[in-house]
């Protein structure tokens, strides 16, 4: 935290209206983050955004309607985790800085740290896949390689689910290897050919066989994806694994909620926005016709990063590094331009995923799958995190239609 997010005890205090012991008592609880001050005094300081979390919550207890209102939009924080953190316009898996991760560690290491917290992966990658499931995934590739990549997961899971037995084991070591199969059954799906590598490897191989360079951006792409806090697809996720589906059942509610325009979809948006611009000389006459008709341009402004997407900054960088000078890079570099003039928003990881498909001429659909891919590690660390509460989520819904006479 930067010195502007800590005040005095007297601060504190006085924002709560609560006396010093009380303040002192939260802090011992763990409601409220303190660490030493600087300079003569070194008097302790407290964390601003826990003080002002707890004046909000106080706000909402005396009026529990606007309470479920304001949590489900942005709002107050209404499940615990220790899966991902994001504060500062950073963000941060079990501790470990994201974008480091993106650029040093592989998927498959990631997911085991959202998983079990440990960053070494080799006793669960590469899995062990049961006979029956890999004779059923081979009976069905005819039919699952007629379908579009996405759906291909959409109709992989419920057909294989009744052969994985073991995926019906929910402890927490068990739900580990269920993800490692899970993950591996995914890329097999959408590769084609069951994977012999790691999972980048083979999504390279099988999409871009010609330029090996091309793992390192993929992983850094499923690393970015892998889990980003409560989001919607996280949270029916959650929801899913509070009545006690298996994971299979958890990365399908995750695949539903994600497929959504407002949430993975948006990549396809951001596709048909870089064809429609066709050129850098169309770039900005396409933003400028969608911003005349008052749509939003996909791909830019996060409500949790005012100063952007570190996930659509790294990635973006990455994709510049290798593809840079090509038509596809000039054509987002010129969109990217254009928006900071027109708007000031900047990009996120929705415009990356697209980037990379349209540079490295990935197949259609590419984008959302590979944000699928990632994103099933952190659906299945929420998943594991709610098995443990073994608490189901049932909200109360507050009725305003007609009364009964």
């Amino acid at each position: 935290m930067t010195k502007e997010t800590f005040m005095s005890a007297k601060e504190a205090a006085v924002m709560l209206e609560i006396s010093l012991p009380t303040l002192y008592a939260y802090v011992s609880r763990g409601l409220i983050r303190s660490e030493a001050g600087t300079g003569k005094s070194r008097a302790r300081r407290y964390a601003r955004a826990d003080v002002e979390a707890l004046l909000a919550r106080k706000a909402l207890r005396q009026n529990p309607a606007q309470a479920a209102e304001t949590a489900l939009h942005w709002g107050t924080p209404v499940l615990a985790s220790a899966v991902t953190l994001i504060e500062d316009g950073r963000f941060f898996y079990r501790g470990h800085e994201a974008i480091e991760l993106a650029q040093t560690a592989a998927f498959e290491s990631v997911a085991s740290l959202l998983w079990r917290d440990q960053l070494d992966a080799s006793d669960l990658f590469p899995p062990e896949i049961p006979e029956s499931v890999a004779q059923r995934l081979v009976a069905l590739q005819p039919t699952l390689q007629s379908l579009p990549l996405f759906e291909r997961f959409q109709a992989a899971l419920p057909l294989l689910a009744g052969y994985d037995l073991a995926a019906f084991d929910l402890a927490e070591t068990a739900v580990s290897q269920t993800g490692a199969r899970l993950l591996h059954l995914l890329t097999w799906v959408a590769t084609g050919e069951r994977p012999q590598v790691d999972l980048a490897t083979a999504l390279q191989q099988a999409w871009a066989p010609s330029n090996p360079t091309l793992q390192t951006l993929i992983n850094s792409a499923l690393v970015l994806c892998a889990d980003h806090e409560l989001n919607v697809s996280a949270f029916a996720a959650r929801v899913v694994a509070s009545a006690q589906a298996s994971p299979y059942g958890v990365v399908q509610a995750g695949l539903a909620a994600l497929q959504g325009a407002r949430h993975g979809g948006h990549t396809e948006r951001v596709v048909n926005l870089l064809r429609e611009a066709g050129s850098v000389a169309g770039v900005r006459p396409a933003v400028a016709a969608r911003l005349r008709r008052g749509e939003n341009i996909p791909g830019f402004g996060h409500p949790l990063y005012p100063a952007g997407d570190p996930r659509g900054r790294l990635l973006l960088d990455l994709v510049v590094g290798v593809f840079g000078g090509g038509t596809a890079v000039s054509i987002i570099q010129e969109l990217v331009q254009v928006m900071a003039e027109a708007t000031g928003q900047l990009p996120t990881i929705d415009l990356s995923l697209a980037a990379l498909a349209v540079a490295a001429d990935f197949p259609r659909g590419a984008p959302l799958a590979l944000f699928a891919l990632g994103r099933t590690a952190g659906w299945l660390g929420q998943a594991i995190e709610q098995y443990r509460e073994d608490q189901l989520i049932r909200p109360r819904a507050r009725y305003v239609g007609k009364r009964p006479e």
